[in-house]
C-alpha cells in the first residue's frame, strides 16, 4: 500500500498539482493551527500517517511522548545525538539535510536547480551584505519532512541582526525546484549575517520556510516570523552563540542555504544528493594569515520586534 501510494504520488505533474497548485497560504494557516491541536486521537493519528508516508524516526529525540504533531515536529534531540565538527578551520552544517545545489557564486549567480540560476540579491535584498558573497561559496540544505528541524550556530559566532522577508509558501522539494523560477526568493525567509569569533569574516545562513506550517522562530526573537507577522522586518538580536548551539527552528520543513565569502571551500563529501546530520564539516575556512581581512559588512540600523 506504501509503495502504491509513494508511486502515486511520486508522479511529477500530480506531485506539482498536489503540493502547490492549491490555496498555500490558506491551507499553510489551518495547518499550522491543525498541528497544535492536542487531542491525543488528533495527535496520535496525526503522527502515525507522517510515519507511514515519511519513515519518521524519532529515536534521538529529547522525549518519548509529545503533546501534539508540532511538538513533534519541533522535538529537540537527546544528549549526545549528533557530534559537532570542533575543529576550529571547519564550518559545520547547521542542521539535518539533503544536500542540494552547491558550489561558487559566480558573478552573483548561484542555482536553484538544473537551468534554473538566480541572483544572490533577490534572495538577500540587503545589497551590501550579498555583494560579500560574489564569488564566494554557497551550499543548499533541504530539510525533509521527517528530519530534525532545528538549526544550529556553523561556528562561534555574533548574530547581530536577523531580517525577515515576507513570502509564498512554495513546496520547496525538487519538484517544484525544476518548476517554480527563483523559488527561494519568492517564499518566506530570513537573513542571518554571522560573524565568525575566530577571524572577524561575516557569513550568512538563509532559512526559507515552505508551505503547510512555514514559520521560523529563533532563541533572540521572542516572535514567531509566519505568514502573520505583522513586525518589524529587521530584529535586534546581538547575541553570541558559540559553534553547535541551536540558533532557532523550523515549524515545518524547508531549506537553508549557507553563505561564505570568497576563499571558503566545501569539505569533502559534500555534492548534491548527500545526506548529512548537524554538525558534520561542511566548509573549510581560508588558510590566510591575514585573518579579520574577510568580508566584513557595515552594520545596518537595527529595529526592535513590535510587542
Amino acid at each position: 500500500m506504501k509503495a502504491l501510494v509513494s508511486r502515486f504520488l511520486g508522479q511529477e505533474d500530480l506531485n506539482f498539482l498536489l503540493t502547490n497548485r492549491i490555496p498555500r497560504r490558506w491551507l499553510t494557516i489551518f495547518m499550522g493551527w491543525f498541528s497544535r491541536v492536542e487531542q491525543p486521537l488528533v495527535r496520535d493519528a496525526s503522527i502515525a500517517v507522517w510515519r507511514f508516508f515519511s519513515g519518521l524516526d524519532l529515536s534521538d529525540a529529547k522525549k518519548a511522548r509529545f503533546t501534539s504533531m508540532h511538538d513533534c515536529f519541533t522535538r529537540e534531540l537527546r544528549a549526545g545525538a549528533r557530534s559537532v565538527d570542533a575543529a576550529p578551520d571547519v564550518l559545520a552544517s547547521p542542521s539535518d539535510a539533503i544536500v542540494g545545489a552547491c558550489g561558487r557564486v559566480e558573478a552573483g549567480m548561484l542555482i536553484q536547480a538544473k537551468g534554473f540560476p538566480y541572483r544572490i540579491e533577490d534572495l538577500i535584498p540587503d545589497a551590501v551584505l550579498a555583494a560579500g558573497f560574489h564569488d564566494g561559496t554557497y551550499v543548499t540544505l533541504r530539510l525533509t519532512a521527517a528530519m530534525y528541524h532545528r538549526f544550529h550556530a556553523p561556528h562561534d559566532v555574533t548574530l547581530g541582526t536577523a531580517t525577515y522577508i515576507s513570502g509564498d509558501t512554495w513546496n520547496v522539494n525538487p519538484v517544484a525546484l525544476k518548476r517554480v523560477e527563483r523559488l527561494y526568493c519568492r517564499n518566506e525567509r530570513v537573513v542571518l549575517p554571522l560573524v565568525l569569533a575566530c577571524n572577524g569574516d561575516t557569513i550568512a545562513l538563509v532559512p526559507v520556510a515552505a508551505i503547510l506550517v512555514a514559520g521560523i522562530r529563533l532563541h533572540c526573537a521572542d516572535v514567531l516570523m509566519n505568514l502573520r507577522y505583522r513586525g518589524a522586518n529587521r530584529i535586534v538580536c546581538d547575541t553570541r552563540v558559540a559553534k553547535g548551539e541551536e540558533l532557532g527552528w523550523f515549524e515545518h520543513g524547508s531549506t537553508i542555504i549557507v553563505f561564505a565569502p570568497r576563499g571558503y571551500a566545501l569539505c569533502d563529501g559534500i555534492a548534491e544528493g548527500a545526506e548529512i546530520r548537524m554538525g558534520r564539516a561542511l566548509m573549510r575556512l581560508p588558510d590566510r594569515q591575514d585573518a579579520g581581512r574577510g568580508f566584513r559588512p557595515p552594520a545596518p540600523p537595527a529595529t526592535p520586534p513590535r510587542s
